[in-house]
Order: structure tokens, then C-alpha cells, then sequence
């Protein structure tokens, strides 16, 4: 092999390296023979190149040329030379040249292929994730991972030049309650006992902030065992940053210049310096989500203030009861048949809407689905809704939540059906003042919105236990595109502001003590302002790949039912392992299926 040795990758060689002996090392892209020329495209991490087999050349030579298969890896020797005018690929780097061989060396042999490799594999997801490292070969899978590769880089480039100190957290932790399940790892020193895996940093990078290290990233792998599914993986990387004595605006200035940075030196795209910002509300009465898609601009409008004049009584029926009535305009959408709509409406019911009401506008007025309740109103409902002629209008009446989520998915899809997003533009926003608590129907009591050591704003601190419900807490979300890529907040750092978050949300001192007493002990010994952000890294590769799940800028994923088809992953241990740990197993149904060698 050392004979063999690339002089040269496959994808650099030009026009004017015409006449120099190189050496390729690859694989067989395509091949094909014409008239005892073979022609044979061959591939690696930096493109392909065009090698030739002339007719002129030795029939062994011929032979072993004639006898490459797909992914064959190969060693080639030969000539640099310029291809014929007609035979230039304009398309191709390398489209210029090609190789006229003088040695072709077999590496390595390759039996037939599950699927094709290609720009792009058409397989199905569970092919190509059981042959992972065949679909990695692809062109895109190549380029997703060496975005991903290259966006990590400029992250940590740009947190060191800011002055983060690039600190590990511990991989086996306490369990703590932080939304999600913990994954669980028995300890065979401490039998009985668990180790949990880090759903995230959260109490480790307050614990850095107490200890003076003032700003700390960390590129840290999550683990929550919850259902898979685009977005969303039992393992996962986001960027952790926690800072010391930081207002939200400070964590904005940072999160804003780092995502600058990365997508101008990974990307050559120029995002604003500064992303606009939404509140809660406005987000969810305006888009009918707190993770908008801002490429396009429809927006959900109260048609409450036309109920009373019109005789539709389910909308009446709705505002007497506390709830909303919101409508959307979908541009050009008259048109729809009334399949698209009962689409449409079953896209609102998973929301739990009951219905999605309709009138289109005409040049006459509103007509069919309620327009025949709102005649009288018609020409105002069209000049306040800015409703031209061939727009179709959307209406929900439910309990005012359900409203605004229902009539926010519709939006979403019509987004996607009148492909009113471009594809390659991305629209930042931070959303802001969100609720501190969310009322747990099932459970009649305060959940917090997002964890229990996130700050109230100031102006609710007198007022806390009054009335949870209408807290907001100095919490933020960063959203692009429909998709929630950060989450955030100030922290608490007073433990008598921290006891009272324990109260709301149901838990007593002890009940605290138990499950965050190292955070709470530490927060007794001067613990500083802070506050921080952890974007997810696979949802920000995603979306910078143009890719729509996370599985497609992750190496080796798992599938949605958090399975490895590749190394079958989770499987069954040896008895042996079991023993050491005392644990035995038990079916689905809940009977002992192995137990230990003592026999318990």
C-alpha cells in the first residue's frame, strides 16, 4: 500500500495539472465500458474524478478494469490529462481532466449494495440506518457532517474568543426531576442504587457559576428517554453556556453574535446582528404558536369583535364561555375544493379544535361555509381582515388556547402548501415573557413552564403565591424558521426566592432538600446573578443543512422508536452482567423472566 499512496484527493485535480502522475485512492462511483474503454468515476471525501482505461492498454489491464464493481475500494496510478472539448462535465470540479490509468490496484473488495450510492439515498430510513456507514458515504450525508463538524468548530471558536471557559460535566449524575424520564445506570459498587444520565447540564453549570469560573460553555450530550421522533432523539448535543452577572439582554448579545459568526464562516449567510423580539402572548394571538415561522407573514386575527352582529350561535356560544374566535386569511386559497378544506380541518382537530369554519371572498362578498350568517357585515369583515377577492377565511371557536394552537397548525400547513417559505432564508426571534407556571389539569396543581430555578420578572416578587397563573418569568426562547433552537432564563440565585418556587409547584423543604440539596447548600455560600442558553446543536445543523430531522446530521441516530438497527442497540446483556449488578429482568406483562444466580 505504501506504493499506493494518494499523491493527490479526487476532487482537486484542474486543467492545469494536465501531464502530472498521480496516485488516487477510493472508491468506484459508477463505471461503465464503451468499446473497450472503460470509464470509471472514482469517489472520496472530496469528489470525483474521471478515470480512463484506454483500448490501447494491456488486456490484463483491461480485465482487472472490467472486473470493478461498485464501492470497490481502489488504488489508481496514472496521467492528468484534458478531456476533449465535448467531453467537458461543466457540473464536475474535476470536469476538465480526467486520468488516463496505468496501474489499478483492488484495496478492498465489496459485495452487492443494499441501495445505490448517491447524491442522496433513496433507501428507506430503517435501510439506511441499518447500513449507517454506506448511507454516511452519500454526498449529503458528507456535507451534512462536515457542516455539523465545521458549525461546532466556530461555536467554540467564537465562546473562547468572548472569554467561556470550556468545562466537562459529569455523564453519571443524580437523578433529578427535570421534565423528562431519566435514563437510568445501575451501580454494581452501590448495589441498588442509580446513576442518571444528564438530561442536561442545568445544575452542574449553576454549580460553575458559584464556584467563579463567570462564563463556561460546554458541547454536552443529553439524554432524556422520551419518544423519538424529526426533531428529537434520546441522545442529544446542545451548546451550554451559563454566565455570571448578566441581564437576558447580555445572554442575547452573545447567542446572536456566536450564531452570526458560525453561519458566515460555515455558510458564507449573513444573519442580522440582532433578532427581533416577541412576547408569549404576542406570539401565540399572532401566530398561534411560541415557535413561529416568520418566513411568511400570516397572521391570526380575533374575529370576536364581529360575533355579536352576525347570528352564527356556536361563535356566540364560544365567547360566552370564556373562549376565542380567531380567523386566518389564506391568500388565493377561494380555490380549495372541500376535500383541501376537510384537510385542513383535520390538521385543526388534532389541536382539539371541534372545527374549522370557512367563507370564501368573492368579488360579491363572503359566500359559502358561515358567510350566509355574516351578510349584513360582510364588506367590514373583508376591509378590516385586508381580504381580497380569491382569499379563503379560516375560522376557529374554542377555549382560547385551543383556539390559537388549532387555527396556528393550519397556518403552518398552508404555509407548507402554498411553499410561502424560502427554503434558504432564516428568521431568528427570541421569544420572551413567558409564563413561570402552567396549571397541571391532572394533577390539580403549578407545574414550572420550564424548570424551578428560572427567575421570576421583579415586578411579580411581591405577588408570587397570589396568583401564579399571570407570573412571568424572565425566560426566553430562540426560535428560527418554526422551530425551537434555544431555550433559556435568569436564574435564581436567592434560596428564599428558590423556596417559594418549591412551594407553588408543590414541593415541601424536605421533598427539596432530597432531590436538589447540593444546588441548595451551594447557593448558601455567596452565589452570583447568572443566567444562560442552551441551543440545540442538532436542530441548528438540521436547519442549516436545509434537512427536516435531526437524524439526517447525526452520525449514527436511532430510529423513532429509539432503536440502532445498525448494532441493534438496546439488546439483551449476559446473565453474568445482571448478577453483578443484582438485577433480574421481568416481561412486558410482569413476570420474572431471568434472575440472578443467587436466585433472587
Amino acid at each position: 500500500m505504501e506504493n499506493l499512496k494518494r499523491t493527490v484527493t479526487c476532487g482537486e485535480l484542474k486543467a492545469s495539472d494536465t501531464g502530472k502522475i498521480v496516485i488516487l485512492n477510493g472508491w468506484v462511483h459508477r463505471k461503465r465500458d464503451h468499446g473497450g474503454i472503460s470509464f470509471i468515476n472514482m469517489r472520496d471525501h472530496s469528489g470525483i474524478t474521471q478515470v480512463v482505461v484506454d483500448e490501447t492498454a494491456e488486456e490484463s489491464f483491461k480485465a482487472i478494469a472490467e472486473g470493478l464493481k461498485y464501492e470497490y475500494c481502489i488504488a489508481v496510478q496514472g496521467t492528468v490529462r484534458t478531456r476533449p472539448p465535448e467531453m467537458v462535465n461543466p457540473d464536475m470540479p474535476t470536469g476538465e481532466i480526467e486520468v488516463s490509468a496505468s496501474l489499478i490496484a483492488v484495496l478492498s473488495a465489496c459485495d452487492t449494495l443494499p441501495f445505490m450510492i448517491d447524491q442522496r439515498s433513496d433507501a428507506r430510513d430503517d435501510l439506511r440506518l441499518q447500513y449507517r456507514y454506506l448511507d454516511l458515504r452519500s454526498f449529503s450525508m458528507q456535507k451534512n457532517i462536515r457542516i455539523r463538524g465545521e458549525a461546532m468548530f466556530r461555536a467554540r471558536e467564537y465562546l473562547r474568543q468572548e472569554g467561556f471557559c470550556e468545562i466537562e460535566t459529569p455523564t453519571l449524575i443524580r437523578s433529578t426531576p427535570e421534565g423528562a424520564r431519566d435514563f437510568l445506570v445501575p451501580s454494581r459498587i452501590h448495589a441498588g442504587k442509580f446513576y442518571a444520565l444528564p438530561q442536561s447540564p442545568q445544575l452542574y453549570k449553576q454549580l460553575l457559576m458559584v464556584s467563579g469560573f463567570d462564563r463556561y460553555f460546554q458541547i454536552a450530550r443529553c439524554y432524556r428517554d422520551e419518544d423519538a421522533r424529526g426533531d428529537r432523539q434520546l441522545e442529544f448535543t446542545q451548546i451550554d453556556m451559563e454566565m455570571s452577572f448578566v441581564s437576558k439582554d447580555d445572554v442575547f448579545r452573545v447567542t446572536e453574535g456566536m450564531l452570526v459568526h458560525m453561519f458566515r464562516r460555515t455558510l458564507g449567510v449573513e444573519l442580522p446582528a440582532a433578532f427581533p423580539r416577541i412576547s408569549w402572548e404576542e406570539a401565540m394571538d399572532s401566530y398561534g404558536s411560541d415557535k413561529p415561522d416568520l418566513r411568511f407573514d400570516l397572521k391570526l386575527r380575533d374575529f370576536a369583535p364581529y360575533v355579536e352582529a352576525g347570528s352564527f350561535s356556536v361563535f356566540k356560544d364560544v365567547l360566552a364561555q370564556g373562549g376565542a374566535v380567531k380567523v386566518l386569511v389564506a391568500p388565493g386559497c377561494a380555490g380549495y375544493s372541500r376535500k383541501q378544506i376537510t384537510g385542513l380541518e383535520e390538521v385543526a382537530k388534532t389541536y382539539k379544535a371541534q372545527g374549522l369554519a370557512w367563507a370564501k371572498v368573492t368579488a360579491g362578498g363572503l359566500e359559502g361555509g358561515v358567510a350566509k350568517f355574516y351578510e349584513a357585515s360582510a364588506a367590514q369583515i373583508t376591509r378590516d381582515l385586508e381580504a381580497r377577492e380569491g382569499d379563503l377565511l379560516l375560522f376557529v371557536g374554542a377555549p382560547k388556547n385551543i383556539a390559537r394552537l388549532s387555527l396556528g397548525a393550519v397556518r403552518s400547513r398552508l404555509g407548507k402548501d402554498l411553499g410561502l417559505a424560502k427554503q434558504d432564508e432564516f428568521k431568528f426571534a427570541w421569544i420572551v415573557d413567558f409564563p413561570l407556571f402552567e396549571w397541571n389539569e391532572d394533577e390539580k396543581k403549578w407545574d414550572a413552564a420550564h424548570h424551578m430555578f428560572s427567575m421570576p420578572q421583579e415586578k411579580y416578587l411581591s405577588t408570587l403565591e397570589q396568583n401564579p397563573g399571570e407570573v412571568k418569568g424572565d425566560m426566553y426562547d430562540l426560535v428560527c424558521n418554526g422551530c425551537e433552537m434555544a431555550s433559556g432564563s435568569i436564574r435564581i440565585h436567592d434560596p428564599e426566592i428558590q423556596k417559594r418556587i418549591f412551594a407553588i409547584a408543590g414541593y415541601s423543604l424536605q421533598d427539596a432538600e432530597q432531590r436538589f440539596g447540593f444546588l441548595l447548600n451551594a447557593f448558601r455560600y455567596g452565589p452570583p446573578p447568572h443566567g444562560g442558553i442552551a441551543p440545540g446543536f442538532d436542530r441548528l445543523v438540521m436547519l442549516m443543512c436545509g434537512e427536516t430531522t435531526i437524524r439526517d446530521v447525526i452520525a449514527f441516530p436511532k430510529n423513532t422508536v429509539g432503536v440502532s438497527p445498525m448494532d441493534e442497540a438496546p439488546s439483551d446483556v449476559e446473565q453474568k452482567q445482571l448478577d453483578e449488578l443484582r438485577l433480574k429482568t421481568v416481561t412486558e406483562e410482569g413476570t420474572q423472566s431471568r434472575k440472578c444466580a443467587d436466585g433472587t
